[in-house]
């Protein structure tokens, strides 16, 4: 696992849990809008050995409720299965954000029962993702994993940040009506000052 940082406790990024937050390095997104834009690049500096992240988590374990997984984009680290088991070996759950642009791993990990929730990124309505994501991204990917998550029985939620100078409330209503109608989605505040594309940092 290619590991840019670690939050060693949270109280909001995991739902009803005590958490720590995984950073992992590495996105293939280029959101203009991203406010972690220092995790994009594959090769990032400054990683945490792996190993020094499971002993942390280990020596915290009975404070902890849960582990979330982010990033940059997980599902792109080929050893996140094997990261997963030693995380719940500890005994703590697992929570999974993600963009969706990988359902082929999404759907790996469900079958093999490795998350216990699931936070999917939905970035725009589906004409605009390539404006939202910053680059090019098949649609089918992204309803594939729509539908992997709502099936699973896995508790979720989708979000979108709603980034007011490249979304309309318009925009966010198609959204939710693309969007299984059992499922929560959750609408995220701008981080403007820290936007990738300097355009959006006197926005929002």
């Amino acid at each position: 696992m290619r590991i840019a940082g670690l939050q060693p406790v949270s109280l909001c990024d995991y739902p009803g849990k005590v958490a720590a937050v995984v950073f992992t390095q590495g996105c293939n997104l280029r959101c203009p809008f991203c406010h972690n834009g220092g995790l994009i690049p594959v090769e990032g500096q400054g990683l945490i050995p792996q190993e020094e992240v499971l002993n942390t988590l280990r020596g915290r374990s009975r404070l902890l409720d849960g582990v979330v997984i982010s990033g940059g984009e997980p599902t792109l680290q080929p050893d996140l299965p094997a990261f997963i088991h030693q995380v719940r070996d500890l005994g703590l759950s697992v929570k999974l954000d993600t963009n969706g642009t990988r359902p082929e791993v999404i759907e790996a990990l469900l079958a093999n029962r490795l998350l216990d929730f699931i936070a999917m990124d939905v970035k725009a309505p589906f004409e605009k993702y390539p404006l939202l994501a910053g680059v090019d991204v098949p649609t089918t990917q992204i309803k594939a994993s729509m539908g992997l998550v709502a099936a699973s029985g896995v508790d979720h939620e989708f979000r979108t940040t709603f980034v007011r100078p490249l979304l309309a409330d318009d925009d966010l209503e198609q959204i939710r009506r693309s969007l299984p109608p059992s499922s929560r989605h959750k609408v995220q505040d701008f981080i403007a000052p820290l936007a990738l594309d300097p355009g959006l940092r006197l926005a929002g």
